[in-house]
């Protein structure tokens, strides 16, 4: 039997796939980020609720992949985890890399990794911090709620200047990232308001769809595309939720939202 074909590159567009899956087609490169194949079905105290709306053979020629964390299945999945160490390229946490090993490289919050473009331009990466739960729920010995969560700036001349922002639910880390970046112009927002009982008084661990608009208005991005809000049982808030919450906040014409597996512009 035949591999299916790649999907087509079109640069300076997002695609959400699923969950928080999201391919990205930037300066010739292509970018994958937190990569989810498996089927529906329980994986240990989480439930997957709906499968990708693409293969991952479908992006065998991908550049480069980035994990936001690869502690929890609905960011790296079993069939995610081997199509992200198949990549030439993995950038996660630094915790995350020594755990999944070659081809991993762990970058620290506001470290930077260049990448050269086929048209011998740069794109470079840059972590940015998270925090994967309420801003004052209980810190480890590292300091991290729930566990080390990186977002990333994606940038390059003559290039859309993108924000992934993996599980983050902190508007403090927010102001931050906008406060450090002189210039964004999409934010790709995991906004389902992930919820797990038992875990900081079922209070947020993701952005709610409230927060996320809050966040688009400190970004000061031209469009925002919500991921990571459909798919999975533990996510509370889904995409009408957060089509409401740009509406009531008079950001509906940032909101770039399409059914899974259709191009989006990175662009206004």
């Amino acid at each position: 039997m035949s591999s299916p074909s790649p999907l087509p590159r079109r640069d300076g567009s997002a695609m959400v796939i699923g969950g928080p899956t999201t391919v990205l087609d930037l300066g010739g490169l292509r970018i994958v980020s937190d990569p989810t194949f498996d089927a529906p079905g329980p994986y240990g105290y989480l439930t997957k609720t709906e499968g990708p709306a693409l293969s991952e053979d479908r992006l065998a020629d991908t550049d480069l992949v980035l994990v936001s964390h690869d502690n929890h299945a609905d960011n790296l999945d079993d069939r995610g985890r081997s199509f992200a160490l198949a990549a030439p390229l993995l950038l996660t946490t630094t915790s995350g890399a020594q755990r999944l090993g070659a081809p991993a490289t762990g970058l620290a919050p506001w470290e930077t990794y260049p990448l050269r473009r086929p048209d011998g331009g740069e794109l470079t990466v840059t972590a940015v911090p998270a925090v994967h739960g309420p801003e004052d729920g209980e810190r480890d010995a590292q300091g991290e709620v729930n566990c080390q969560v990186v977002g990333f700036v994606l940038a390059g001349a003559g290039l859309p200047s993108v924000y992934v922002s993996g599980d983050n639910a902190s508007l403090r880390t927010v102001a931050e990232i906008a406060r450090r970046v002189p210039r964004l112009d999409a934010a790709v927002l995991h906004a389902g308001a992930a919820r797990v009982p038992g875990k900081f008084r079922g209070r947020a661990l993701s952005l709610d769809s409230v927060r996320a608009a809050a966040a688009a208005a400190v970004l000061g991005v031209p469009v925002v595309i919500p991921a990571h809000c459909t798919g999975w049982a533990h996510f509370t808030e889904g995409p009408e939720a957060v089509e409401r919450a740009f509406d009531d906040a008079g950001l509906t014409s940032v909101l770039v939202t399409a059914a899974h597996g259709t191009w989006l512009p990175l662009t206004p």
